[in-house]
């Protein structure tokens, strides 16, 4: 995991980078990640535009949830897919991709 913050006008954009855990992955270190997940993300100021990029090894499903996913999500959900909608959902958040064909 990776963050960058770019100085910008009218706004400051910050990146973070990430390569989720796999679904053989132990409890204990899905539970790190997203607690260092949720360390990047109170580092970032309610003014800064927030990008979260790279590969959550998730399936969030084609299945529409207000606020967090469109209806153009690929697979049937998993079990990543669901921690990811929850952390979403926990911290305001969109997964742009599931919003366009």
């Amino acid at each position: 995991m990776i963050s960058v913050r770019f100085q910008g006008k009218p706004f400051d954009i910050r990146v973070i980078q990430v390569y989720a855990l796999t679904s053989n992955t132990e409890e204990a270190e899905f539970e790190w990640f997203h607690e260092e997940l949720q360390d990047f993300l109170e580092l970032t100021s309610k003014e800064e535009f927030l990008f979260i990029i790279g590969d959550w090894n998730a399936k969030v499903g084609s299945q529409e949830i207000p606020g967090v996913t469109g209806k153009f999500g690929l697979g049937v959900q998993n079990e990543a897919g669901q921690r990811l909608i929850e952390f979403c959902q926990k911290n305001a958040l969109v997964i742009a991709n599931t919003l366009f064909r």
